[in-house]
């Protein structure tokens, strides 16, 4: 009997479940296949007793719709950076990787699937040069990984946080008021810009096109007549004006490494008051509510293309390399390529054009940036 592990790290995303299960379903076909998960990422792994779950169809039956994942996940810690308190109550952080690499190896798994973003697969990458045979599966909201079309669960949080903006439309006509909407993204604006155009926002502000305050409120300024009048913004929580700073704090978790972004849409408010601007502001911060729920159906088809092509990379042993989507086909690449560079938006983009055309705001001169 053969076995492969999947393992779920980083944030939790519309579509976990819907990979998990294709993978499994696809397992189930070739009869000599056993399917484990292991417990938030490779905690499971790691942990003493160690948290392995068998995944079977029976237990996979009718999850494909069900958001989060069935295995958990995190994103503190991990092999190369295990936490370890000391003491005096400090912590500090260890690198278990080849004792996890090993320890995998006798427990006889075949192949490992890591269905992760940008910082997951650069643990995959590191444990496939350590020997792991891994194969990498791109999860991200964010929509940044260069070398695939598209990730799952990125549709999901764009529908949200359009849903928020067409609702936030009809209270900011009633109160005559200019309505930020904050959005997840860290460092790219695709939920943003896709949101804002979406959705018919006046204004969207992203990381990659730091704003002018000036524009912003000329362009809201516009949309007011003898203080009658409204606007949305859409802001991606990595925004940031010109000559500024990103909106963020420090974390105090444990093993936790990155910047806790978020602020930006109550910042902007008081940058736009201090600047004179007039009419009342409010602001909504969508948060995890877009990385939550049910995936729509667009990203349960491509979880399950991502899911069965994984597997059948595991078949071929073609380790070392991450599923791609590459319109129309689903390919791989290797992980050291896929990670090199991050997809983020550019004036050059579609989509930008497309804002532009709409009268949509982005806190920058285009002709001028």
């Amino acid at each position: 009997m053969k076995r492969i592990l999947i393992v779920t790290g980083g944030g939790d995303c519309p579509g976990l479940n819907a990979v998990i299960r294709a993978i499994v379903k696809r397992a189930s076909q070739e009869k000599d296949w056993e399917v484990l998960g292991s417990i938030q990422a490779f905690n499971g792994v790691l942990w003493e007793p160690t948290e392995i779950k068998v995944l079977t169809p029976e237990v996979v039956k009718g999850i494909h719709f069900q958001g989060g994942t069935i295995i958990e996940t995190t994103n503190k810690g991990g092999p190369f950076a295990w936490p370890v308190k000391n003491a005096d109550g400090t912590w500090s952080a260890v690198d278990r990787s080849v004792e996890m690499v090993r320890k995998i190896q006798y427990m006889g798994i075949d192949a490992v699937i890591n269905i992760g973003g940008d910082g997951s697969q650069r643990i995959s990458q590191a444990l496939f040069e350590l020997g792991l045979p891994v194969i990498g599966v791109p999860k991200t909201i964010d929509n940044d990984l260069s070398s695939t079309d598209s990730t799952f669960g990125f549709q999901t949080a764009v529908e949200i946080a359009t849903e928020a903006v067409d609702k936030l439309v009809t209270t900011a006509a009633s109160h005559n008021r200019v309505f930020v909407v904050e959005v997840m993204g860290r460092y790219a604006g695709w939920i943003a810009l896709n949101a804002a155009v979406a959705g018919g926002a006046e204004v969207c502000l992203i990381p990659e096109f730091p704003y002018d305050l000036n524009i912003v409120k000329e362009k809201l300024e516009s949309r007011f007549t003898r203080g009658r009048g409204f606007a949305v913004v859409v802001a991606s929580e990595g925004a940031r004006p010109k000559n500024g700073q990103m909106v963020y704090e420090q974390s105090d978790e444990v093993g936790y490494e990155n910047l806790r972004l978020g602020g930006i849409g109550r910042a902007l408010i008081k940058q736009l008051k201090d600047a004179g601007f007039a009419p009342d502001m409010r602001e909504t911060v969508l948060g995890h509510l877009q990385r939550g729920g049910i995936p729509i159906a667009y990203d349960r088809v491509l979880s399950a293309q991502f899911g069965v092509k994984a597997f059948e990379m595991a078949l071929k042993k073609d380790f070392g390399k991450m599923v791609s989507y590459r319109h129309p086909y689903f390919v791989s690449v290797p992980l050291k390529d896929a990670i090199v560079k991050p997809n983020f938006v550019t004036l050059d983009n579609a989509l930008v054009k497309t804002a532009s055309g709409l009268g949509i705001s982005l806190g920058i001169d285009l002709n001028n940036p």
